[in-house]
């Protein structure tokens, strides 16, 4: 049986403590990133990445993003990103994008999956803000189908099979804006992969000047 954790009952600092507990131990959690819920696990525990795959439904093969809640947990990583990327990371993180960067030294390879020198990170700010734990993170739903944006939108399965389960309450139902950013300081090129939450507009504003 999950233990679950309400924000708005049992309050931010207390969601935040389940959070990290729950990762430290292996274990794998339901929660509220900033759009849409996630399930998430140590990103170096490949024991749990299994049970996040599982629960799914299925393996699909694709790479997933490190999800960070605070600057600090990031910095280590940041700091070995190129001049250009890192200045592009500074002025859009915080927020619904994710970022894809070049990953020279390979850290996260169970994320990373077939391609290792690149890699996805977010980090977002939000009620978990300030929890010291990266995270592997992928949709709370079942394969194929929609991804959750409220906490009784979950499938009862994936509730079941998870350590821990956070609610959030509403969130805006808008996934991240993916862009590939793995060549900024090389070309100055970027590509968007997926369309979300930040406009094409804002994000071309904010790139053309880093």
């Amino acid at each position: 049986m999950a233990e679950v954790v309400s924000i708005e009952r049992d309050g931010e600092e207390a969601a935040r403590a389940a959070l990290e507990r729950c990762i430290a131990v292996g274990g794998i959690a339901v929660f509220p990133a900033d759009g849409l819920y996630g399930l998430a696990c140590d990103p170096l525990d490949a024991a749990a990445i299994q049970r996040v795959h599982r629960l799914k439904g299925r393996d699909d093969g694709k790479p997933s993003a490190i999800m960070y809640f605070s600057p600090l947990a990031m910095r280590e990583l940041v700091e070995g990103l190129g001049p250009r990327t890192r200045e592009a990371a500074g002025s859009l993180l915080p927020g619904p994008v994710t970022l894809v960067v070049a990953n020279p030294k390979r850290r996260y390879p169970l994320a990373c999956r077939e391609d290792p020198e690149r890699l996805g990170v977010r980090l977002i700010a939000g009620p978990l803000a300030g929890a010291m734990c990266p995270l592997f993170q992928t949709s709370a739903n079942h394969s194929g189908e929609p991804s959750p944006s409220r906490f009784d939108e979950v499938p009862g399965e994936i509730l079941a099979g998870v350590d821990l389960a956070i609610d959030g309450g509403a969130l805006t139902g808008h996934p991240s804006t993916v862009v590939d950013i793995s060549l900024f300081d090389e070309t100055g090129e970027w590509t968007v992969l997926r369309e979300g939450g930040l406009s094409a507009g804002d994000l071309a504003a904010t790139l053309s000047i880093c």
